[in-house]
């Protein structure tokens, strides 16, 4: 089988033949259709995420593939079907051994290139915006990085959820993104004031922030009494400081988050999500916003996309 691997981090991936691997107890075999990339690849290849990978090791978090061979002890899946994964690497090879607990049927409506940009992206925002922040109908979202594989998502299902969605983003073009999604209101992040736009709009109830740096304190200061700000990520490179007397004065809640935690400890949560996402997508209500899909040998390419912020929506490799 080919794959794409990671020999030494910090340094491009090499397009290797390597042996079909064999499925453990409690995994499945998959045949590799395409794989989502996601801003954490960007970090994996780098040895900056917050879990670690032998080397070499193919990159790729997000797949939609077809099973292959079920390892011992797998029930609930069968030969031939097709699903959809958020393990944490692999996704970059013909084929990939993981966790048959974290895989999920594809509906038939759903295409290949869909799934692949469908689970962490959209689960997520979801996620966040539901089960965490307690979104309301009728409050204020504001969201960070509303381009990006994540960002967007949130601006397409808060206003699903009834809210009044503020995008922010880098440039005329990327704003545009957002605004086809559902945005109500665009302020573009490289040249206008974050914390006075957001004010004059009547403030923030809950700030979603995959960036953090400056625009989370600018988000911050332009909070509502008893918001929700919720850091997903560190885009800008710059974790912020938060300073507690802001928090105390308005009341405001800073709620950590990290998605992929819940498949080890209350994989209910999503489940759950994954339900209600699905029959969102199936009503036409949910619609993936996918700007590249490159094959398997341009997928240093892909990763650049989004390390340069070129991309809007989800990079997706076609595998096989």
């Amino acid at each position: 089988m080919r794959a794409m691997r990671i020999h030494e981090l910090g340094q491009p991936m090499t397009l290797d033949e390597v042996s079909l691997p064999e499925p453990q107890a409690g995994q499945v075999r998959v045949r590799v259709h395409t794989c989502g990339i996601n801003f954490g690849d960007t970090l994996i290849v780098q040895g900056k995420y917050q879990e670690k990978f032998d080397l070499p090791f193919s990159p790729g978090m997000e797949i939609c593939a077809t099973v292959d061979a079920l390892g011992d002890g797998v029930s609930n899946l069968t030969v031939g079907q097709r699903i959809a994964s958020y393990s944490g690497v692999g996704g970059l090879g013909e084929y990939a051994c993981i966790p048959a607990a974290t895989c999920v049927p594809v509906p038939d409506g759903m295409s290949d290139v869909d799934a692949a940009a469908f689970l962490v992206a959209y689960g997520t925002s979801h996620v966040a915006l539901d089960y965490k922040a307690g979104l309301k109908a009728g409050e204020t979202l504001l969201v960070l990085g509303a381009s990006g594989g994540i960002g967007l998502t949130a601006v397409e299902l808060g206003k699903l959820m009834g809210a009044t969605v503020i995008a922010c983003a880098r440039g005329a073009d990327k704003l545009a993104v957002a605004k086809a999604a559902g945005a109500d209101h665009l302020i573009d992040s490289s040249s206008q004031d974050i914390r006075e736009i957001v004010k004059s709009l009547g403030g923030a109830d809950v700030v979603y922030d995959p960036i953090g740096g400056d625009q989370f304190k600018a988000a911050l200061r332009a909070c509502n009494p008893e918001a929700r700000i919720i850091p997903l990520g560190f885009a800008s490179g710059e974790v912020p400081q938060i300073p507690a007397n802001i928090l105390l004065v308005k009341n405001i809640t800073v709620i950590g988050f990290y998605w992929g935690s819940y498949a080890k400890w209350k994989p209910s949560v999503l489940t759950d999500s994954f339900v209600q996402l699905f029959q969102w997508h199936a009503e036409g209500r949910l619609k993936p916003h996918v700007s590249h899909v490159l094959p398997l040998e341009k997928a240093n390419e892909a990763l650049q996309l989004l390390i340069d912020r070129k991309a809007t929506g989800k990079v997706v490799v076609r595998v096989s």
